[in-house]
C-alpha cells in the first residue's frame, strides 16, 4: 500500500467534489454505513475511522452520535488537515498506513469507507484479525467500500455501469480517466471472499447493501468475547 498515501494526497484538495461525481448512490452508500453502526451492542462511544481521508464518513458518524470518542486515520497527512479543517477537536487524528498497529483499543465501533480496498487479500485478513482484537465485546466493524464481481463479466458489467453513471453525475472525461488511473491501485476482493476472511477473523459478517460495485458489509465481535 506504499503508493496509496501518495496519489490521494495529491488530491485532497478537490476530492470531496469528485466523490460525488464519481460515487454512485452516494447517500445510501454512507448512509447505510452509519446506520450499521446500530448493530453494536451498545451505543457507541469510541469509534476508530481507518482510511478516513477528508473525513467525509466521520462526519456522518458524529452527526449521528455527537457524543462519540471519533479517531481518525490516515495515511496522507493533506487529507487528515482537510479533515481537521471540517472537525477541529471534534475528533482526534492520526497519521498511519493500515498496515500499521491499529491505536489501543477497545473500540466499539471501527468503520472504513473506500479504503480497504487497497490492500491484498492477506493484508486485509490481517487487518481483519487486528481489528476483532481491538474491538469491544458486542463492537462493530463497518466496511464501505468496492468490490470486484464474481467474474469477468460482472467486473465487466459494474466498470461500465460506473462509468456511464459517473459521467451523468457530471464526472468530465478527463476527471473519469484520472480516477481510472487512481483505480490501477486497487485490490478489491469479491463480497463473498471478504465475509470469507472477516469470518475466519472471528467476526459475525454480512453485507448489508449492494450496488453494483459498491457494498457495505458489516461485522460483530461476540459479546461473550
Amino acid at each position: 500500500m506504499t503508493d496509496v498515501p501518495e496519489i490521494f494526497e495529491q488530491h485532497a484538495g478537490d476530492y470531496e467534489a469528485q466523490r460525488r461525481r464519481l460515487l454512485p448512490g452516494y447517500d445510501a452508500f454512507y448512509g447505510e454505513a452509519v446506520y450499521a453502526l446500530e448493530l453494536a451492542e451498545r451505543a457507541p462511544r469510541r469509534i476508530l475511522d481507518l482510511g478516513a481521508g477528508t473525513g467525509l464518513l466521520a462526519r456522518a458518524v458524529l452527526d449521528a452520535h455527537p457524543d462519540a470518542e471519533l479517531t481518525l486515520l490516515d495515511g496522507a497527512p493533506a487529507m487528515l488537515a482537510q479533515a481537521r479543517a471540517a472537525l477541529g477537536d471534534r475528533a482526534s487524528y492520526i497519521t498511519a498506513d493500515l498496515t500499521d498497529p491499529l491505536p489501543a483499543g477497545p473500540w466499539d465501533g471501527v468503520v472504513s469507507a473506500l479504503a480497504i480496498h487497497h490492500l491484498d487479500e492477506a493484508t486485509k485478513g490481517d487487518l481483519f484479525a487486528s481489528v476483532h482484537i481491538a474491538l469491544a465485546p458486542g463492537g462493530v466493524l463497518i466496511n464501505a467500500d468496492q468490490f470486484s464481481g464474481p467474474n469477468a463479466l460482472f467486473d465487466d458489467t459494474y466498470a461500465a455501469w460506473h462509468e456511464q453513471r459517473a459521467t451523468e453525475l457530471g464526472a468530465s472525461p478527463a476527471e473519469w480517466r484520472a480516477a481510472r488511473e487512481r483505480m490501477s491501485a486497487d485490490r478489491c476482493t469479491t463480497v463473498e471472499c471478504e465475509l470469507g476472511l472477516l469470518r475466519a477473523a472471528g467476526l459475525e459478517a454480512d453485507c448489508l447493501f449492494k450496488d453494483h460495485c459498491f457494498a457495505v458489509l458489516v461485522a460483530k465481535k461476540s459479546s461473550d468475547e
